[in-house]
C-alpha cells in the first residue's frame, strides 16, 4: 500500500473527489458521473492491489485517451469505489453490514485477490462476511437488503444464497443461544437465557421465545428475496404453519386492504434489527401475484379466510388472470372451511349486480372438481377442521344456500344466475331443502314482477319431499308461489303427515309391547329421519299418547258407570215383579190359583229385554196396553 502519511484524506467538491496530497492529480476515474482525481504514482505502486484497474488505465493510455477512464457499471457505485480508493491509499477502511456485500463484489470485479498481494481487499471483505455477517441475524438481514444493487455479481459469488441459508438455520435455532435482543424495549438476553440490565446478569429468565419473532425482520426484504427466503426455509424443514404466518404478515404489511377482512392483526414481537432496517417500496400488484405461490398446499380456516381477502384485493388491483385463477382454485379446494362473510365479494368493475356471483360460481366448480382433498395443518394452528368425516359437501351446500339468500335481495340479479348457483351443488347433497326454499322466497319477494313460469322454473330446483313440516306449512300458505307449486307442496305435506302418523303408531306399539327389538320399517324411518322431522314427530307422538291415555281413562269411567246402572235396573225390576205377582198375593190370602179359570186370550207378561245395550233397554219402553194388562191380569 502507499504510505498513508503522505495523504491526509479525501475531499469532495461537487461531483469531484480529490485526495489531499499536496500534489496535483494525474489520473481521473469516473463512476456514474462522479469523478475521482487520483495519482498515477499510487496506481503504479499499488498495481498488485487492482490488476484490472491498472490494465484498464494502461489500455486507455495506449489508445491516446490519457489517464482517464470511466466505469459504467461499477458494483456499488461511487460510494463503494471511494472505499476501494481509500484502501489503495492506505487509509483505514471500515467494513459494515451495509457495505460488506458491495465491497466484496467490487473487489471481485477489480480482481483484488491475494494472488497479487497478501491481505488484499477481496480476502478482507470475504473474511468479514463469513466471520461476522453470517453469524448475526441482524447483520445478515442488512447484508441481504444491501445486496439489491449488486444482485447479479452477488449471485455469482453465492453471497445471497449463503445469507438465506444462514437465516434459515437461525430461525430453527433458539435465539437465546446467540445473545439476540428479543424485546422491543430495554431487556436483553444473555447467551444463557438470563435477562441483562446494564450488562449485569439479573438471574431472571425470559419466557420461551415465540415462533413468530422473525416475521417483522424478514418483512423488510424485497419481494424477490422474501420469496427465495421462504422457499429456502421450506426446503430446510420449517413448519408449514410458521411459513404461512410469515407470508400473512408480509402480505398484511404491504397490502393494507387485507386488514378489513382479516380481523385484528396478531401482535408480533419486534427485534432490534427492525429499527435499523430501511423500509422497502414495493409494487402491490407484484406482492399479491407472488404471495399465492408461497403458500403451501394445506388447508385451514385462517388460511381460507386469508385467501378470500387476497382475492378481494386482487380484484381491486386488477392482477393477472393467472393469479386470480390460482386464488379461486385454492379457495375452492377448501370451500367447506369458508364463511358467508368471506364469500360476499362485491363487484368492483362496472357491473349491474352488487356481488360477484360469477367468481363464487367458479369457486364452487373448483370445489366439485377437486378429486383429492388437501391435508390440513397440525392441530395446534389455524383453527382447523376437527372432524374430516363431517361431510364437507353438506357444509358447502348449506353455505351456498345462505349465500343465495343473502344476494337474492339484489334487484338486478337474474333468475338464471340464481338457478346456476342453486344447481352447482347437487340436490342429493342437501339433507333438507329449507334453506333453498328460504332463498327463493326472498328472491320472489325482491322480484315481484317475475312470471309464474319463471317462478316454476326456479322452484324446480327444490325437492319438496325434503322440506320440513314447518317449511311445508309456510309454503302451502305462501302467496308468492305459483298455484301449481302450492299444490305440489300440499301433496307432499299429506305424505309427510302420513309418514309421521305411521311413525307415531310404530312408536306407540313399540312402547306398549314387551321389551324387545323394535322393528320399524327401514324406509319409513329413513324418510322421517331424512326429512329432519324426527324431533317434531316425537313431540306429536307424546301429545297423541297423552290424549289416548285420557280417552282410555274416560272409557273406563263410562264402562264402570254403565255397570252400576245395569245393576240398579236389575234390582228395580226384581222388586217390581215380586210385589206385583198374583200368585204371591193369592198364596198370602190362602187361595189356590190352580182352581181358578184361565183366560184364553191371556198371555204371560215378560219384562226381560233382549237389547244388550242400556240405551236400547231404556229407549224401548212398554206401551200403555201392556201396562194395563200387567196391572189387571192375574196371570
Amino acid at each position: 500500500m502507499a504510505p498513508a502519511g503522505k495523504f491526509s484524506g479525501f475531499q469532495r467538491e461537487g461531483n469531484d473527489w480529490f485526495c489531499k496530497a499536496g500534489l496535483p492529480s494525474d489520473i481521473t476515474v469516473s463512476v456514474d458521473g462522479i469523478n475521482f482525481h487520483l495519482h498515477k504514482l499510487v496506481c503504479y505502486f499499488e498495481e498488485n492491489n487492482s490488476i484490472k484497474c491498472f490494465k484498464l488505465i494502461l489500455v486507455a493510455k495506449e489508445q491516446g485517451e490519457g489517464f482517464d477512464y470511466s466505469f459504467e457499471e461499477f458494483p456499488g457505485g461511487p460510494d463503494t469505489f471511494l472505499i476501494v480508493a481509500k484502501f489503495c491509499y492506505g487509509f483505514r477502511m471500515e467494513l459494515t453490514p451495509r457495505n460488506t456485500v458491495m465491497v466484496y463484489c467490487a473487489a471481485d470485479y477489480l480482481e483484488m485477490t491475494d494472488e497479487y498481494g497478501e491481505g488484499n481487499l477481496l480476502s478482507k471483505s470475504e473474511s468479514f462476511f463469513y466471520k461476522s455477517i453470517l453469524r448475526n441475524w441482524k447483520d445478515c438481514i442488512l447484508a441481504l437488503q444491501s445486496s439489491e444493487s449488486v444482485k447479479h455479481r452477488a449471485e455469482k459469488l453465492q453471497i445471497i444464497q449463503k445469507c438465506l441459508n444462514a437465516l434459515s438455520v437461525m430461525v430453527c435455532t433458539d435465539p437465546s443461544l446467540f445473545g439476540w435482543p428479543m424485546m422491543m424495549y430495554g431487556s436483553l438476553q444473555s447467551p444463557g437465557g438470563s435477562i441483562l440490565w446494564n450488562g449485569i446478569n439479573t438471574g431472571a429468565r425470559i419466557r420461551s421465545t415465540e415462533s413468530d419473532w422473525w416475521f417483522e425482520d424478514i418483512s423488510y426484504l424485497s419481494v424477490g428475496l422474501f420469496e427465495r427466503l421462504i422457499k429456502t426455509m421450506e426446503a430446510r424443514g420449517i413448519r408449514p404453519e410458521n411459513l404461512v404466518g410469515a407470508v400473512m404478515y408480509y402480505a398484511r404489511k404491504y397490502l393494507p386492504g387485507l386488514g378489513r377482512w382479516q380481523g385484528g392483526q396478531s401482535s408480533v414481537t419486534r427485534t432490534v434489527a427492525s429499527f435499523s432496517l430501511t423500509p422497502v417500496v414495493l409494487d402491490q400488484r407484484v406482492v399479491l401475484e407472488t404471495i399465492p405461490t408461497l403458500l403451501p398446499q394445506k388447508k385451514g380456516k385462517s388460511l381460507c379466510r386469508f385467501l378470500l381477502g387476497l382475492l378481494r384485493v386482487a380484484l381491486i388491483l386488477g392482477v393477472n388472470q393467472t393469479c386470480l385463477d390460482s386464488l379461486e382454485r385454492r379457495i375452492g379446494m377448501q370451500l367447506d372451511l369458508a364463511t358467508l362473510d368471506g364469500l360476499l365479494i362485491p363487484t368492483y368493475a362496472d357491473a349491474d349486480t352488487l356481488y360477484n356471483t360469477d367468481c363464487v360460481e367458479r369457486i364452487i366448480h373448483h370445489f366439485i372438481s377437486s378429486e383429492s382433498r388437501i391435508t390440513t395443518f397440525s392441530p395446534s394452528s389455524f383453527d382447523l377442521e376437527t372432524s374430516p368425516s363431517s361431510g364437507p359437501i353438506r357444509k358447502v351446500a348449506k353455505l351456498i344456500d345462505s349465500y343465495i339468500a343473502e344476494v337474492a335481495s339484489d334487484v338486478n340479479l337474474k333468475p338464471t344466475k340464481i338457478r346456476f348457483l342453486a344447481e352447482a351443488i347437487s340436490g342429493s347433497s342437501r339433507p333438507l331443502h329449507d334453506g333453498l326454499y328460504r332463498a327463493l322466497d326472498i328472491y320472489f319477494k325482491a322480484h315481484p314482477w317475475l312470471s309464474d313460469k319463471e317462478k316454476e322454473e326456479l322452484c324446480n330446483v327444490i325437492d319438496f319431499q325434503k322440506l320440513s313440516i314447518d317449511a311445508c306449512a309456510h309454503a302451502s300458505q305462501n302467496e308468492r308461489l305459483p298455484l301449481r307449486v302450492v299444490l305440489q307442496v300440499l301433496f307432499f305435506e299429506q305424505m309427510h303427515l302420513r309418514a309421521a302418523l305411521a311413525g307415531c303408531l310404530h312408536v306407540l306399539d313399540s312402547e306398549s309391547a314387551p321389551a324387545g327389538p323394535v322393528n320399524v320399517p327401514g324406509d319409513m324411518t329413513g324418510q322421517i329421519v331424512q326429512r329432519d322431522g324426527w324431533v317434531s314427530v316425537v313431540r306429536e307422538n307424546r301429545v297423541l299418547k297423552v290424549d289416548m291415555e285420557r280417552m282410555r281413562s274416560r272409557v273406563g269411567e263410562l264402562e264402570e258407570e254403565f255397570s252400576k246402572i245395569k245393576q240398579e235396573m236389575k234390582k228395580v225390576s226384581k222388586s217390581h215383579s215380586s210385589l206385583s205377582s198374583p200368585r204371591l198375593v193369592a198364596r198370602r190370602i190362602g187361595c189356590n190359583l190352580n182352581l181358578l179359570p184361565r183366560s184364553s186370550d191371556a198371555q204371560p207378561d215378560t219384562i226381560e229385554s233382549t237389547d244388550p245395550t242400556p240405551r236400547a233397554s231404556v229407549e224401548k219402553a212398554p206401551s200403555r196396553h201392556s201396562r194395563h194388562r200387567k196391572s189387571f191380569s192375574l196371570f
